[in-house]
């Protein structure tokens, strides 16, 4: 498994809109985002932790491999 970077949440949302991933909705710091049947919360926090960073991936449905050259392609 890749190592995760530290991001902020606003770059983790930029990476998530690559795949296919829309902002459904928002409330207070938290992001909501939808693609299809798939889901995920971001917080948007100056730094992510990297559980929660995982979290969002695993709920996105995506594996970190695809996460981390997603990042790489900026």
């Amino acid at each position: 498994m890749p190592e995760l970077p530290r991001i902020s949440g606003e770059q983790a949302i930029n990476i998530f809109i690559k795949p296919g991933f829309t902002i459904a909705r928002q409330k207070g710091s938290h992001v909501v985002m939808r693609k299809k049947d798939k889901g995920c919360v971001i917080p948007k926090h100056k730094a992510l932790a990297i559980g929660t960073l995982r979290s969002a991936i695993r709920q996105a449905g995506i594996s970190p491999d695809e996460f981390v050259s997603a990042y790489k392609n900026k």
